[in-house]
């Protein structure tokens, strides 16, 4: 919600995710972000952005895992233009 009117005047993700010219309640917005995503994965805040973002991946890949477990489908024989 925060970069919409930003991209309704016309500007692009990389003018708004610019470290040195980021609008200042895009900036807060991201924070509060954070926090909410802290706050429900962690006790403890997390010490980097790195750190969340590494967080973050490790959970992800831990809900796919079990998919990629699944069995492959079968090929299924198609005919072709009457073939």
């Amino acid at each position: 919600d925060a970069r919409s009117p930003y991209l309704a005047q016309g500007a692009t993700l990389a003018d708004l995710y610019d470290p040195l010219a980021m609008p200042v309640d895009l900036r807060k917005a991201h924070t509060a972000l954070d926090v909410a995503v802290e706050k429900v994965y962690r006790k403890t805040p997390f010490t980097s952005d790195a750190e969340r973002v590494a967080f973050l991946f490790e959970r992800y890949e831990e809900l796919v895992r079990p998919l990629a477990k699944t069995a492959p489908l079968k090929k299924r024989r198609t005919k072709l233009f009457g073939v």
